[in-house]
C-alpha cells in the first residue's frame, strides 16, 4: 500500500494487534564537525548514530588534528551523554585540568536547533541536492552528490559566528 495506512483493522477488542511495517527506504547517517577557522565540514559516513560511532568519529577528529585541542559543540543526543562517551573522554583527557583537555564538549540547550550551526549546513546541502533530484538515478549517486557538496563548500554564516572568535588551540 502506497502512503500511510488507513488506520482501521479488525480484531478482538481485548487483544493488541501488531501491524508489521517494512521500512524500505535507504538511509545514511553522517557525522560532521565544522572547522571553525577554515569553514569546512569534516564529514564521515556511518550506518547509525550511536556511542560506538561517536567515539570512532572523535578518534578520527583527533587523528586529523594531532596537535590541536578540540572544542566540540553538540546536541543532547543520548549517545553524546552515554557512559561509553564519558569513559572515552576521561581516557583522552587523562585527569588533566579542564583548560588542558584534549577534547572539551559543550552541549547546546535542549530542543534548540537554532544554536547548532551543523543544522544550517545539513539544510544547505539538502537544498542543493534537491535541485538535482530528478537527475539522480540511485541512492548511492545521491550520497555522492551530497558528500561532494559538503567537501567543496566553505561555510560562513551567522550561526557559525555566534560563539565568538577562536584561534588554533595548542
Amino acid at each position: 500500500m502506497w502512503g500511510d495506512l488507513s488506520g482501521y483493522v479488525w480484531g478482538k477488542s481485548d487483544q493488541e494487534i501488531a501491524v508489521p511495517v517494512v521500512n524500505e527506504r535507504d538511509k545514511q547517517t553522517y557525522y560532521g564537525a565544522v572547522d571553525y577557522l577554515l569553514g569546512e565540514l569534516v564529514l564521515k559516513a556511518y550506518d547509525a548514530g550511536n556511542s560506538k560511532n561517536t567515539i570512532n568519529y572523535l578518534e578520527y577528529l583527533l587523528a586529523n588534528s594531532p596537535d590541536q585541542r578540540l572544542l566540540i559543540f553538540w546536541d543532547g543526543a543520548s549517545y553524546h551523554r552515554s557512559k561509553e562517551i564519558r569513559g572515552f573522554l576521561d581516557s583522552v583527557n587523562q585527569s588533566l585540568p579542564t583548560e588542558q583537555w584534549k577534547i572539551h564538549c559543550v552541549r547546546f540547550a535542549p530542543n534548540c536547533p537554532v544554536q547548532n550551526p551543523i543544522e544550517d549546513i545539513w539544510l544547505q546541502a539538502k537544498t542543493w541536492v534537491r535541485r538535482f533530484c530528478a537527475l539522480i538515478p540511485s541512492f548511492s549517486h545521491l550520497k555522492w552528490i551530497f558528500e561532494w557538496f559538503i567537501r567543496h563548500t566553505t561555510f560562513d554564516f551567522d550561526t557559525l559566528q555566534m560563539y565568538g572568535t577562536y584561534s588554533k588551540i595548542k
